[in-house]
């Protein structure tokens, strides 16, 4: 060993033992990032190196019936950058004044700002993609999606709408988000040399997918009259709110629902929230004498009455449990028929009397009040029907005339949907299919019964009794000429502080037609409107015939089934007349016969019935076309002119 290794033996040391701890000590750094901190470090490198970028989804459309659009999303691009990178601003300025028409001084001043970053335009409707600006310049530009909704109010509670990101909120929106508001993508770009970020083949790219279509059984038309003729009526009862549905009784379809006040869901926040959801669905209220109709088929079903039997109603007051019970009108003896043609109170209270309470309840729950229909919308009220059990002495009475129970719309329409088809308690829903981009049926809604409540017969009985309700009982406004409606009039005290109220009152119609095949049934709800409307067959009804009127003279698929042959033999029982004789088919407003005359003298028809009229154009062999009702006080051609078989006979009635 030298002495210079001696001498310097100690630093050789020292310095050896550096040189090895810093090997040691950057292979374990080496190890750290390489292998224990390797997944980290990978994504600071990829955060670094690329950016991840979002590719929006085009939210599902919603669609009515007929494929007419109820909702649209309009592209939207926002433009941002940060104005040091701008290298030529003066350019860029004038770029966007060609497409924005604002002064480039206002984007020469945002872009002199010493911001790191800046807005230079938000929800622009121009296709950005196309002006070339983002290849041109450094700019950002984001596309976006902006719900609209093209018909403003019209099926506004239903739909709902979307907040300021695309996201449902409230109504169908909400409710089928997850199948309408379909997956972003993704691109990951790479950073370039000048530090742009460009897409490059070899990393990773997820396309979005759109979101699925709704097909609603809505109908625009249907729903547009609807709210039209709802507010008409409000207006002129100087109702605080009214509620309608609209259905189909054969499938449960919902044709239109609505509740007005309304709002237009494109401003819903300048909306009382109140008047976002649809009161036909989730407000309750006491419905009268509509409910009569559970009273009527309980007791047919269970034998306890027949057709003919009559009951003493008291010439109009009777004393029910110290309770003083009035008719509208003052009736001697009633049939089940005339109880519910003339709604008289005491009438179905002496029924129900004989059925008892266990009974009533059970049929009550049978056409399914106390429980939501399911429609497939959150929010529904179940109504109130209390336990039978629970029932105080008086209840039964109250009950059967509608008190003491709380339903709502979509549950009266769903049960004289059960009476209009023939027994079957009928699921209503409002979304018939959920339809991928591709066209595809992801989802399909089916008829769908719960059960039956009564058979054919019984229902078909209970039918021609709501037929004369409007053909000339409580619900005479309803009717409409040449169409068989049957229905029900509805009037019902308000409950208000603990006692039922002299002066406010809920005013309601449930109607259906034609008789023997109904095709449309309609529910119409006024909430306290004036004297004397607030009777169902002055207030609700009204607005029954006005939106069935429209509906029949816009909608050509509306078939005419009822058979003038039907209405005459009513009339004219006693005297036996061949059908084929009188009438070659069962079209309301044109009827013809046989020709067997060359010419034709046609006949006055001047202060005739409709009966009357029909009768003698058929007889002689010509038809008939009808505006108005009452008797005839105009014809076209006059009497004494010479027409050919099968020719029109104009008559107006008044």
């Amino acid at each position: 060993m030298t002495k210079s290794f001696t001498k310097y033996r100690f630093r050789i040391r020292i310095i050896s033992l550096l040189v090895i701890s810093f090997w040691v000590v950057l292979c374990g750094k080496l190890f750290s990032v390489q292998i224990l901190k390797a997944g980290e470090n990978r994504k600071k490198l990829t955060a670094q190196a690329h950016r991840e970028e979002l590719i929006p989804a085009e939210r599902g459309n919603i669609f009515d019936r007929n494929g007419d659009a109820l909702t649209r999303n309009l592209a939207h691009y926002t433009i941002s950058t940060n104005p040091s990178n701008v290298n030529d601003k003066l350019a860029l300025a004038n770029n966007l004044q060609k497409i924005t028409g604002r002064p480039s001084e206002y984007y020469i001043k945002k872009l002199s700002s010493d911001k790191n970053f800046e807005y230079l335009e938000r929800n622009l409707r121009y296709d950005i993609q196309k002006s070339g600006l983002k290849s041109k310049f450094n700019v950002e530009v984001e596309k976006h999606y902006r719900r609209t909704y093209p018909h403003g109010s019209i099926a506004s509670q239903i739909l709902g709408y979307t907040d300021t990101e695309d996201k449902g909120i409230s109504g169908i929106e909400k409710d089928y988000n997850k199948f309408l508001a379909g997956t972003p993508g993704r691109v990951i770009k790479s950073r370039g040399w000048q530090g742009k970020y460009q897409s490059r083949s070899g990393l990773p790219y997820f396309p979005s997918v759109d979101g699925k279509n709704l097909k609603l059984t809505i109908d625009l038309n249907y729903q547009s009259i609807l709210q039209e003729e709802l507010k008409k009526r409000k207006r002129e009862t100087n109702s605080l709110s009214a509620m309608g549905v609209i259905m189909n009784p054969q499938t449960g379809a919902i044709l239109a629902i609505a509740s007005i006040p309304d709002f237009d869901n494109n401003y819903f926040s300048k909306f009382r929230i109140k008047d976002h959801h649809c009161r036909a669905i989730t407000d309750q209220f006491e419905p009268g004498s509509t409910f009569k109709i559970v009273t009527a088929v309980a007791a047919l079903s269970e034998n306890k009455i027949s057709l003919s039997e009559e009951f003493n109603c008291e010439n109009g007051e009777f004393e029910y449990f110290n309770q003083t019970v009035k008719d509208h009108e003052p009736y001697g003896q009633l049939t089940l028929p005339q109880i519910i043609k003339h709604s008289s109170n005491i009438g179905i209270i002496k029924i129900a009397e004989r059925l008892g309470s266990k009974t009533i309840h059970k049929y009550a729950k049978l056409f399914g009040f106390g429980s939501i229909t399911n429609i497939g919308i959150n929010g529904e009220t179940s109504g109130s029907l209390k336990p039978y059990k629970n029932w105080s002495r008086i209840s039964l009475g109250q009950i059967a005339m509608g008190h003491e129970v709380a339903v709502s719309t979509m549950q009266l329409a769903t049960a004289f949907a059960a009476i209009a088809n023939g027994g079957f308690l009928v699921r209503p829903y409002i979304v018939d299919q959920i339809v991928c981009p591709n066209n595809k049926i992801l989802k399909e809604s089916k008829k769908r019964f719960k059960r039956k409540i009564a058979s054919q017969k019984i229902m078909t009985e209970v039918k021609e009794m709501l037929r004369q309700v409007v053909s000339d009982g409580t619900g005479v406004e309803a009717n409409i000429p040449g169409w068989e409606i049957a229905g029900k009039t509805g009037t019902a005290q308000k409950y208000i502080d603990g006692e039922y109220s002299d002066n406010e009152f809920i005013s309601n119609f449930v109607g259906f037609f034609p008789l023997n095949e109904p095709q449309i049934l309609a529910a119409i709800i006024l909430d306290g409107p004036d004297s004397p409307m607030h009777w169902g067959g002055q207030g609700a009804a009204v607005a029954f015939k006005r939106i069935i009127n429209r509906i029949i003279n816009m909608d050509d698929n509306i078939r005419p089934p009822m058979k003038i042959q039907d209405m005459l033999a009513r009339d004219r029982s006693k005297q036996k007349l061949k059908t084929e004789d009188i009438f070659k088919n069962q079209l309301p407003i044109f009827l013809s016969t046989k020709a067997i005359l060359k010419t034709i003298k046609v006949p006055d028809l001047k202060g005739k019935s409709l009966k009357k009229a029909i009768e003698i154009i058929n007889q002689n062999g010509l038809k008939i076309k009808i505006e108005g009702s009452g008797k005839v006080v105009y014809q076209e051609p006059g009497a004494g002119t010479i027409l050919r078989p099968e020719d029109i006979c104009l008559v107006k009635l008044k």
